[in-house]
């Protein structure tokens, strides 16, 4: 047995510099592309500045991740695809009029990314995108990136009020559970992607900080409660970047709710009957069994206070990781994250978190990815130590002192 942990990160992201997605946009757009793109104005300075190129860059990428102790990685999407006004995570759904042009620019990012994850194969499960405007287009693009090796499964866009598109319960999006289940496809929900637009004042933008999370939950009960999981009992959606400590409580209310409205639906009619009518029929298990054979998440930069509840969770749920290249994540210090997090368990449950529920979830081989962590990995007497500092440079809420959050 090796001394080094295989760390497979959960969370990084990626995508083409804006003029490089040309080539992979079908040819009738291109046009339609040179006038776009000579006038876009990109608004994160992170997408523009020297480290910038961390998103296509695939050797300094390797690199950095290798220093950071890092051996292969989930890729979501991170740059602007052709015609989005925004990184297509946080872009709301599109309107009827820009759909056939925003669509074509995230295929043209699938296309981008499965040759990406081909430059270092066995090491990058990327990430697929879809909009849910269309829903046999979105399914043929499931079939295709799957067949084009992007093995991270989905992204599923947030459904938002306003947005013009069904709410994620919806039995519209069916053949897209369907597809997934059959293929063995995850389906990811990324913290961000769902929130409502709010404006960009201050307030709004706080509002914003202490909501988006919560928004994106919502694809949690929206797929138990419209009987997703009973339809299709192999799908799997992996709750990423936002949060794991919240898990145990949203779960037994959820519990809550459902056996109330079951036993509601089941009495002469009152008021609350309404509300259960159907509701077990059409769910099947209740929602902590759906936790427990579906569910997973993707638990990016685990803070100390969230890993005593990992038993709640599920040891067999939780896939540390990094955010990387964002500021938020914990490179270059990710061994002091494992650290601030895992120092003092158990090494059989630090190896799950670290890699192992991710690699068996997204279907990285541990043959190929032990090998390289034997030389790259963080050593397992080094994550047992406590962290007593800090880095200086360190910028993730993982190491955010006060709270409930424990610092060494």
């Amino acid at each position: 047995m090796t001394d080094r942990y295989t760390v497979v990160s959960a969370d990084c992201h990626a995508g083409a510099d804006l003029l490089d997605y040309k080539p992979y946009l079908e040819k009738r757009y291109h046009d339609d592309f040179d006038a776009w793109a000579a006038t876009y104005v990109n608004p994160y300075e992170d997408l523009v500045a020297d480290a910038a190129d961390r998103n296509w860059n695939s050797d300094r990428r390797t690199a950095e991740l290798e220093a950071d102790g890092i051996v292969a990685e989930v890729v979501f999407p991170n740059t602007i695809p052709p015609f989005f006004p925004s990184a297509s995570l946080m872009a709301p759904a599109p309107a009827p009029e820009e759909y056939e042009r925003r669509w074509a620019g995230l295929r043209a990012h699938n296309r981008w990314l499965a040759d990406f994850c081909d430059l270092l194969p066995g090491r990058r499960a990327g990430v697929a995108q879809i909009l849910l405007n269309d829903v046999d287009e979105a399914v043929a693009e499931i079939r295709r990136t799957k067949d084009a090796g992007l093995t991270g499964g989905i992204l599923l866009p947030g459904a938002p009020p306003g947005s013009g598109v069904p709410e994620l319960y919806s039995g519209t999006y069916d053949p897209i559970w369907a597809v997934c289940d059959e293929l063995g496809v995850p389906v990811n929900h990324h913290g961000g992607s769902a929130s409502p637009p709010l404006g960009d004042e201050p307030a709004a933008r706080a509002v914003f900080m202490v909501e988006t999370t919560w928004f994106s939950h919502r694809a949690l009960w929206h797929l138990i409660f419209g009987g997703a999981f009973r339809r299709h009992p192999g799908l799997r959606l992996v709750l990423t970047e936002q949060g794991s400590g919240w898990i145990p409580g949203v779960v037994e209310m959820l519990d809550y709710y459902h056996g109330r409205l079951v036993a509601a639906a089941t009495r002469a009619s009152t008021a609350e009957s309404k509300f259960g009518a159907g509701l077990a029929a059409a769910m099947g298990k209740g929602p902590s069994e759906v936790w427990r054979d579906n569910c997973f998440v993707g638990a990016s930069f685990m803070r100390p206070h969230e890993v005593p509840l990992r038993d709640r969770i599920g040891l067999d749920k939780i896939m540390w990781g990094s955010d990387y290249p964002h500021d938020e994540g914990t490179a270059p210090y990710s061994r002091e994250g494992l650290r601030i997090a895992y120092a003092g368990l158990p090494r059989d449950e630090v190896a799950a978190m670290v890699g192992g529920n991710a690699a068996r979830v997204y279907g990285f081989d541990l043959g190929l990815l032990d090998p390289i962590a034997a030389v790259h990995g963080p050593t397992v007497d080094g994550i047992a130590e406590p962290l007593k500092e800090v880095p200086a440079g360190a910028t993730s809420p993982a190491f955010a002192p006060g709270g409930s959050v424990r610092v060494w």
